[in-house]
């Protein structure tokens, strides 16, 4: 598992979300083992209690599943459910701020979109 944590937020949400973004990228399709808490705990030099906190979460959403004596598993259809439930926080949050700040500054609804399309095409995003 890679990725550094910070004092950004609480430990075990940055390695929730270290794994989620694991499951975006393809690192860990369905069916497919993550890391063990203890595997974790190493990895970061962090209370094992405190990786299980982070798989946990995951357990609770759906994402990731037990089989016992193996290890965690995960979920099938886990990867389009986080793409689905970071689509509607994308929106929510990132979209609405753009368009308020544009708002804010004067920028048009087709100004707007003329620079979301300019940055994504720098970014080649189709």
């Amino acid at each position: 598992m890679k990725g550094v944590l910070n004092d950004q937020s609480l430990i075990y949400q940055q390695i929730a979300q270290m794994l989620e973004d694991g499951i975006l990228r393809g690192e860990y399709p369905d069916e497919t083992a993550v890391p063990s808490t203890n595997e974790l705990a190493r990895a970061f030099n962090i209370n094992p209690a405190t990786a299980a906190k982070g798989v946990n979460r995951l357990v609770e959403d759906g994402l990731l599943y037990k089989r016992r004596g193996v290890g965690m598993f995960v979920a099938p259809g886990a990867s389009e459910a986080l793409r689905q439930k970071r689509q509607k926080l994308f929106a929510k949050d990132r979209v609405r701020d753009l368009v308020r700040e544009a708002k804010r500054l004067k920028i048009d609804r087709e100004e707007l979109l003329q620079l979301v399309a300019d940055e994504a095409d720098k970014e080649e995003l189709k």
